[in-house]
């Protein structure tokens, strides 16, 4: 699908291009989503530029991903995309500049775009630029990542509080559930740091660049404050990831305490069996001369002493503290 944004005095208006029609000439930002061969060609003539195709955009390589061609700045970032589902993932999204127009392709729909789309479809400057959509892009993602990252600290302070400090024994999640949920937000933070690490490369290109496309001071100062922002994201990403690391082993620390308390216990229930089976044994015994058999008392003391065999381990291991 091919969209276009042109200015309508104070607001940016999207035009839906149906195919074979020609893109408006005074559009400052060119969304082209999941586009077919024909679009690219619309677009190729409108901005005399060419299109990446998906695989050159998945390529990894820095030189492939920000690059200068014709007068234009090519850039892939790595974006977050359904985020809020049990299914994350990232999706690289490709931003070209080219006279004072932003060209815009993906294959997803990230939620910085829908937000940019309304903030500017509500109220933007007069003389709105390809370089300003390409800015509140830029501050949507950051945002966007900031959230994610706000909400993995908080549910992984719940199961944090889960493991340490259960309200109540009946209502604690089970192992299985807590490992889930630590590998799925520790997957979460990994795909968030990956896009900030690709957004911040993106952002010393643009840095890089600037004087060549003669950016005002104002513009310079926001992308500094951006390459700030990027770091401290990247910094929390890593602190949420060692958090996340420390609580799986501190997980399977409590798992492994729990075990040995239940050996503990099979241990010495074995422990404190075994004199009264030795006792047992003894009178069980097919001997024709064994004094207590012939005594009346003797089934009763047998008992007492099996009794006491049994009693003496338990005190002395109370004893020592080993229980």
């Amino acid at each position: 699908m091919l969209s276009v944004y042109v200015p309508q005095g104070s607001t940016l208006e999207r035009i839906v291009v149906e195919p074979g029609e020609a893109p408006p000439e005074n559009a400052v930002w060119i969304d082209m989503v999941t586009p077919s061969v024909q679009e690219d060609r619309t677009v190729e003539q409108l901005i005399g530029i060419a299109v990446p195709t998906r695989e050159e955009m998945q390529e990894i390589e820095v030189s492939s991903r920000l690059y200068v061609e014709n007068g234009a700045r090519y850039m892939t970032a790595t974006l977050m995309c359904q985020s809020d589902t049990v299914t994350p993932k990232t999706t690289a999204v490709t931003f070209i500049l080219a006279g004072h127009r932003l060209v815009t392709v993906r294959y997803d729909d990230p939620r910085p775009f829908a937000i940019v789309e309304h903030k500017l479809g509500r109220s933007c400057p007069s003389k709105i630029t390809g370089e300003d959509v390409l800015m509140d892009l830029l501050d949507a993602v950051i945002d966007r990542s900031a959230d994610i990252l706000e909400r993995i600290g908080g549910e992984v302070d719940q199961v944090s509080h889960s493991i340490f400090e259960p309200e109540q024994e009946a209502q604690q999640p089970s192992y299985n559930d807590i490992l889930k949920a630590l590998g799925r937000k520790g997957d979460l933070t990994s795909k968030v740091r990956e896009s900030q690490v690709s957004v911040g490369r993106l952002l010393l290109f643009l840095a890089n660049e600037a004087d060549n496309m003669k950016w005002p001071k104002d513009r310079r100062a926001q992308l500094q404050s951006m390459l700030r922002d990027v770091g401290s994201l990247s910094d929390h990403a890593t602190y949420l990831t060692n958090k996340i690391t420390f609580l799986l082993d501190a997980m399977l620390g409590v798992v492994n305490i729990q075990q040995n308390n239940i050996i503990k216990i099979f241990s010495v229930a074995a422990v404190v069996l075994m004199p009264p089976t030795l006792v047992a044994s003894i009178y069980g015994m097919n001997f024709r001369h064994m004094p207590e058999l012939d005594w009346i008392g003797g089934y009763p003391f047998a008992l007492i002493l099996m009794l006491f065999a049994a009693a003496l381990p338990y005190l002395y291991f109370k004893w020592r503290k080993w229980l």
